[in-house]
């Protein structure tokens, strides 16, 4: 057996929890720290990793020689000097994403950590996903012909207006741009061109559903649609996630319950139908993956930071393309209070906050207010991918 590998973990969310959880299961992890900034979360950190060195500051994980890697689970604005401080300590990182608040300071991260020796992945969890796999080896047997078109779908009731999140942005960068890096992953290809069109889902400033179309330079076309506006008080909660691969012979696609996902191959020369379990965020595949990195000292296939940026600042600009579109409004605040009221008491839903706090109406702006336009804009995010 190799080696135990060493993990600081900054962050005990729902994020930080469900990687210790999977690094506690592996035998190639050795949960060291935990640091998060919430007394009562340090407390149950303390509780679920007995053997764990607890902090209220990370300085000590980043000074702490004996450990090889953190895990940074914290929002976007923390990620940056974060990460900066792994590498100055030359500690391996995994991250969640988007690995910054801006684009900007996302593609000089990317410089910098391309300019240094440590292995830094990304959760990108799709591309940790069997049934992606299993998929992309059809295409490439070719047995659907060329890829012409690539549709992704994925609504829930999940995420609302005012749960946090905030430096992630809205639903369209924070869960979509995991959509925008699934397209261009099928695709093997750059995005060329979209349009993109939203709603403002309850007269919230913000469109909470958006769907884009367009072009990759390869001539693929895509369709992307991601909003968390699916059925919030329906009696039983629905959701429609699905993956189409269509080419010029044959069809690829996924569809998933959150359970489980079938895959459906109709090809030139077979028919396959299969049906395995779901695996929510694939954090055991993603901290196999890391480990063996570390220990091979190369990149054994996790995500990585550039993909992660690209994914950002697309998924960025097509929300802001929606914006310009001048997204309806349809639905009212008190729909929205109604809706989070419910949230805050649902045990087992999509997306739910670890803790809730009580939201101030004050920060719902009806569409009818003087101010509600201005508000709904979205700090453009440009740059170069440099």
């Amino acid at each position: 057996m190799p080696k135990k590998l060493r993990a600081g973990i900054l962050g005990y969310g729902r994020m930080g929890r469900g990687f210790v959880a999977a690094m506690q299961a592996s035998e190639l992890w050795d949960v060291a720290a935990v640091y998060d900034i919430c007394g009562e979360t340090r407390r149950l950190a303390g509780q679920q990793v007995p053997n764990a060195a607890i902090y209220d500051d990370p300085d000590a994980i980043f000074g702490d020689a004996s450990i090889d890697a953190v895990g940074l689970f914290t929002l976007a604005d923390a990620r940056p000097r974060q990460i900066r401080q792994a590498l100055a300590n030359r500690k391996h990182v995994l991250a969640e994403k988007p690995i910054g608040p801006d684009v900007p300071t996302e593609w000089q991260l990317v410089r910098e950590i391309e300019a240094s020796d440590r292995l830094v992945a990304v959760n990108l969890f799709n591309r940790n996903a069997w049934y992606h796999k299993d998929i992309q080896r059809f295409i490439a047997e070719g047995e659907i012909g060329d890829l012409a078109v690539i549709r992704i779908c994925h609504m829930t009731p999940g995420h609302m207006p005012l749960e946090g999140h905030d430096p992630e942005g809205p639903p369209f960068h924070d869960c979509g741009m995991h959509y925008v890096d699934v397209a261009r992953w099928y695709a093997q290809s750059e995005y060329q061109s979209w349009h993109a069109q939203g709603i403002r889902m309850w007269g919230y400033t913000d469109p909470w559903w958006v769907q884009a179309h367009g072009i990759f330079a390869n001539g693929v076309v895509f369709d992307i649609t991601q909003g968390f506006i699916y059925g919030h008080l329906a009696k039983e909660q629905p959701h429609n996630c699905y993956v189409d691969a269509i080419g010029t012979k044959g069809v690829a696609r996924m569809r998933h319950d959150f359970t489980e996902a079938t895959v459906e191959l109709y090809g030139v020369h077979n028919t396959l139908c299969k049906t395995a379990a779901f695996n929510d965020k694939k954090l055991d595949v993603m901290v196999d993956t890391f480990a063996r990195s570390i220990l091979a000292g190369k990149n054994l296939g996790f995500p990585q930071a550039r993909d992660s940026v690209i994914a950002s600042e697309v998924s960025w600009a097509m929300l802001n393309d929606a914006i310009s579109h001048v997204p309806p409004v349809r639905g009212t605040p008190e729909e929205m209070l109604q809706i989070l009221e419910q949230r805050r008491n649902l045990l087992n839903g999509f997306g739910l906050p670890v803790r809730t706090q009580e939201l101030p109406e004050s920060q719902l702006v009806p569409a009818d207010r003087p101010d509600a336009k201005e508000k709904q804009a979205v700090t453009p995010q440009t740059t170069s991918p440099g």
